[in-house]
Formats: C-alpha cells, sequence, structure tokens
C-alpha cells in the first residue's frame, strides 16, 4: 500500500484531526500465513488507491473506500450532514424510532469496561497487524463519546471527562462512515465480552444511521442491493421470467448429469415446505439448487418455490445496513408464503438469509410463518433412511466453515456437523469452530464489495484468517500440490463468495487442490444412485 501523510492514532480524538490519511496497514506487519503461503513477495500486492479517487471522495481514513461519498462541494453542504448525523444519532435512542434495538444499544454505549478482551478475538484487528483503528472499541469509543456529548449530556464536568475531547465535526463522520464498514459484524467481539457490551451492534446502528437518515449507503447494498431486489424480484437482477429460465437450465443439466428426472417444483400451493434459496446461488453455483431438488425428490418432500417478486430470493442486504429495508424484503417473504398456504419456510444455504427471516424478522412481525433453517432439513432427510449413501464416494479431506450468522447468531452447531461425521469419512474441523469461527472476511455485505482497491483489502486482511484456518485444517496433507482434492464446506452463498476470491486470490486450487462448495453437494454425491460424482472438481 502507498503511504500518504498519516498521523499515528495513538488517541481516540485523532479521529477529529484533519490529515491526508489517519491510518495506514503496511503488508509487512501483517501475520505471516502457513507454508507455502509465508512469503509475502511471492503473494499479490496491495494496489494503491488512486489519486482521483482520493480527490473526489471522502477517503482520510486508511488505505481502501467503501461507502466512497463524494467529498462536500460547500461549507454549506457540510454543514448539513455534520446536522443529519447528530439528528440520527438522537433518533437512534428514543424508543419510537428504533424499538428494536433500543436496548442492547444503550446498554453497550453506557457500559464498556475498555478491557480490551474483545481485541484479541476480532480477525480484522489481529490480522491487520493489531492496527489501531480496526480495534472493535476503537469506532465504539468515537460513537460513544459523541454520545454523551450530544445525547445524553450530563454536567460540565462530567460531559467533558465522558466525551474525551472528539470534535463532531465532518472529518469525524466522514471517518466514522467508512469505518462502520471495516467490521464484518461478526459479532464475535460481543460474545467474549464480560459484560455483553456489543460492538458488532454498535457498528451496524452506525451504518443504519447513515443510510436512514443521511441517505449513504454502498451502492451494492442498496442500489444494487435491497433497491433492486425489491423492484426487479432478485439482487442478481434476474425477473420471476428469468429466474424460471434459469432453473429449467438447472433441472435439464442435472438430469443429464445425474440419470435421474430433476423437475423443480413453482408455486404449489399448500407444499410443505416453500424453499427460498440465495439467487446467486442460480447462477453462480447452480448445483447447489440442483442438488436441493434432487434431494428433496428423492425423500419424498413437499415442496416449492414461488415465482413471485422477491420470493425467489433470501438474499436481504438490508440487514447489514437498514432496518427499513429489512422489513419490506423480509415482508414479502411472508406475505408469499402465507399467500402459497405451506407449512413452513425452508432457509436455503445463506447466512443472512437466516439472521434476517430466522431471527431479526421476529423482532418486527408478530404471528409469523415457521421457519426452518436448510441445516435441519438436511439432517433429518440423511438420517430417515430415505437416501441410500455411500460415505466412500466422499473419501477426500473434508473441512467445515461455520457461517456466523447461522452458527454465533442462531446456534445451529451440530446438524451439519452429524451430517459431515455420516457422510464425509475425512472430515476434520477447523479451529477455532462452532460458535467461535472466524468469519470469512466477506460478511455484512463485504463479499460483493470490490470497488476500488477494496477487493485486496478483503483478501489481505478481512479474510486472512479464514485463509490461516483453511490452511491449518488441512495441514496434515500436502499444500504443496494439488493431486489430492480437499473441500472446503461451506453452507452460506455470502461465505462461497468470499472463499472463492481467497482461494483464487492465494492461488490455492493449483498449489494445493482446495476446493469449496455447500453441504447438499456432499450429501447429493454420496447417494448410491449416482453412477457417476456428483462432484466435478474441473467445474469447481
Amino acid at each position: 500500500m502507498s503511504k500518504t501523510s498519516t498521523i499515528s492514532p495513538k488517541s481516540i480524538k485523532d479521529i477529529s484531526k484533519s490529515s491526508d490519511q489517519l491510518a495506514h496497514v503496511d503488508l509487512k506487519d501483517l501475520p505471516p500465513l502457513p507454508p507455502p503461503y509465508d512469503d509475502m513477495e511471492k503473494l499479490p500486492g496491495f494496489k494503491a488507491l488512486s489519486e482521483e479517487a482520493r480527490e473526489k471522495f471522502d477517503a482520510s481514513l486508511d488505505d481502501t473506500l467503501v461507502v466512497s461519498h463524494p467529498k462536500p462541494a460547500t461549507p454549506e453542504e457540510e454543514e448539513r450532514l455534520v446536522k443529519g448525523f447528530f439528528s440520527g444519532l438522537e433518533k437512534l435512542f428514543t424508543k419510537e424510532n428504533n424499538w428494536t434495538f433500543l436496548e442492547p444499544l444503550t446498554m453497550s454505549m453506557e457500559h464498556c469496561a475498555k478491557c480490551q478482551t474483545c481485541a484479541t478475538d476480532c480477525p480484522v484487528f489481529t490480522m491487520s497487524g493489531e492496527n489501531e483503528v480496526y480495534r472493535p472499541t476503537y469506532r465504539a469509543e468515537v460513537m460513544r463519546r459523541l454520545y454523551f456529548k450530544h445525547v445524553k449530556k450530563g454536567t460540565k464536568v462530567f460531559n467533558s471527562f465522558q466525551n474525551g475531547g472528539i470534535d463532531g465535526n465532518w472529518t469525524t463522520i466522514s471517518r466514522l462512515m467508512e469505518l462502520a464498514y471495516r467490521c464484518t459484524l461478526c459479532r464475535r467481539c460481543a460474545q467474549s465480552c464480560p459484560i455483553g457490551v456489543d460492538n458488532g451492534l454498535i457498528t451496524h446502528e452506525l451504518r443504519k444511521l447513515f443510510s436512514m437518515e443521511m441517505g449513504i449507503s454502498p451502492k451494492e447494498l442498496h442500489e444494487k442491493g435491497t433497491v433492486q431486489q425489491l423492484k426487479v424480484g432478485s439482487s442478481t437482477g434476474m425477473n420471476p421470467v428469468a429466474i424460471k429460465d434459469n432453473v429449467d437450465f438447472i433441472d435439464e443439466d442435472m438430469t443429464d448429469r445425474t440419470g435421474i428426472k430433476v423437475e423443480t417444483k413453482w408455486d404449489v400451493e399448500g407444499a410443505d415446505i416453500l424453499l427460498i434459496h440465495n439467487a446467486g446461488e442460480f447462477l453462480a453455483w447452480p448445483e447447489n439448487p440442483g442438488a436441493f431438488a434432487l434431494m428433496l425428490e428423492a425423500a419424498g418432500v413437499s415442496w416449492t418455490l414461488s415465482s413471485d417478486l422477491v420470493a425467489y430470493d433470501g438474499v436481504n442486504y438490508g440487514l447489514f445496513y437498514d432496518d427499513a429495508q429489512l422489513a419490506r424484503v423480509a415482508a414479502r417473504h411472508l406475505e408469499v408464503a402465507k399467500k402459497l398456504k405451506v407449512k413452513k419456510i425452508v432457509m436455503g444455504e445463506c447466512g443472512h438469509e437466516h439472521k434476517a427471516l430466522g431471527v431479526i424478522a421476529d423482532r418486527v412481525f408478530n404471528n409469523s410463518i415457521p421457519r426452518e433453517s436448510a441445516m435441519t432439513l438436511m439432517e433429518e432427510i440423511v438420517f430417515s433412511g430415505k437416501l441410500s449413501l455411500d460415505p466412500s464416494k466422499n473419501d477426500f479431506p473434508v473441512t467445515l466453515h461455520d457461517p456466523c450468522n447461522i452458527t454465533r447468531a442462531m446456534g445451529i452447531v451440530e446438524p451439519q456437523r452429524r451430517v459431515l461425521r455420516h457422510i464425509a469419512p475425512q472430515f476434520r474441523e477447523m479451529e477455532p469452530h462452532g460458535t467461535r469461527n472466524y468469519c470469512c472476511g466477506g460478511g455484512s455485505g463485504f463479499a460483493i464489495m470490490s470497488g476500488h482497491n477494496f477487493a485486496d483489502w478483503r483478501m489481505h486482511i478481512s479474510g486472512r484468517m479464514k485463509m490461516k484456518q483453511i490452511l491449518e485444517a488441512f495441514g496434515d496433507t500436502d499444500l504443496y500440490s494439488d493431486e489430492v482434492k480437499k473441500y472446503i464446506c461451506a453452507p452460506c452463498s455470502n461465505c462461497k463468495g468470499q472463499i472463492r476470491d481467497l482461494l483464487d486470490f492465494y492461488g490455492a486450487k493449483t498449489t494445493s487442490g482446495i476446493y469449496y462448495g455447500g453441504l447438499v453437494e456432499l450429501i447429493v454425491n454420496a447417494m448410491t444412485d449416482l453412477s457417476e460424482p456428483f462432484l466435478d472438481w474441473d467445474m469447481m
């Protein structure tokens, strides 16, 4: 990374001080990866942020950009933005504006022991070489001091002590805007806090403030995410005609590959299950919805997909930045399920679909239709005896990536493991795993963000811990050879996107024979009804 004029953030107050750039990450400071990926000189570098980007956008935080908000053109515009921020800050702490998260947010604002227990649990902080601005408490403490200065004001002496001299100027606010997108919202920090302070929630609420009060959000989450999904039907841009054509092609391909007739069900009223995939699967990983269709048919399950707008795409990027957009998307999912009179919704292999529809929707809607994770459905099918399975067909090294929004957010840990122990003889865990897992590095929408040089930041910093875990999980194999195929089971579309990028960035497929995919593909690969392997390593 190229280095411009910076100030070393030794103090929280430095965020308010004007400089070309507050923080810089030097790749030489990053913890090394295991061999043969330990030589930084042989790995891809970090492209410098262009001078055009620095000139146009508020880019004084660090070496990259996500939000890419244009610099205010006039002092009046800057003043309007500052006033908008503090108006939103006040609204975050009122019941009528934030009843869903007010209590945990207030508790996190007013109680922090500053013990820094959370810091060593944050993969972004640790793998950045412990860069101060990425410490979980850094952005939280900035917001906390602004809260005590502008929202919950005390006496003059108390207020001075609490706000710590941070100025609520545009320099501070614009850096907070970008800093809210240097956290994957994995909430590992909240899990480790001895008193329950949730720095991940604080970061989420910052994002929400910028979006809902100031109209500022990354285009990947908003324009290309929830807005496109609500207007067209899917964040991928596929309308109902396109999705049906796409699935027809997948059905034909599955039939040709397996010799088993595959025919996806559409809009079946009264089916037991409405299955909602992350629509990205239909484009990037069609073998995943194809394998679901094959498995469900073979098991005799009553199921359907919906061709109604939004209902064929479980993606809900509102989860990461905007409560109103989240509610609009979730409402469509629930409305269509009720319209079809299905018994329950099954959430496909998508982590943020799980949290948005399986957790947050319960805070927003009452009397909702039952929802179930695909993890428990697959476990039920595998152990029901309805499928004839031969584990020896999966006799290659397999490890499991735990999506944060399935494991940590929902506690769904064992169903997928029971399946893997049953069908994958060489299954091995990453360390740590389960609810103590590390984020893939693409969480909170990062996996779809590659503007400017942010893809490099994801690969070198936010995804570095996951790459380390993957290599260590396969440490008993020859990582200098691709002869033995190794499989990362990642039952989440967003995580697969990040892991795909990691493996490509580091050349791990050709160097070490490391591949990735979902859980359902391993189940179908083990089915004795298939004469040929379902997994096609050349196509993965």
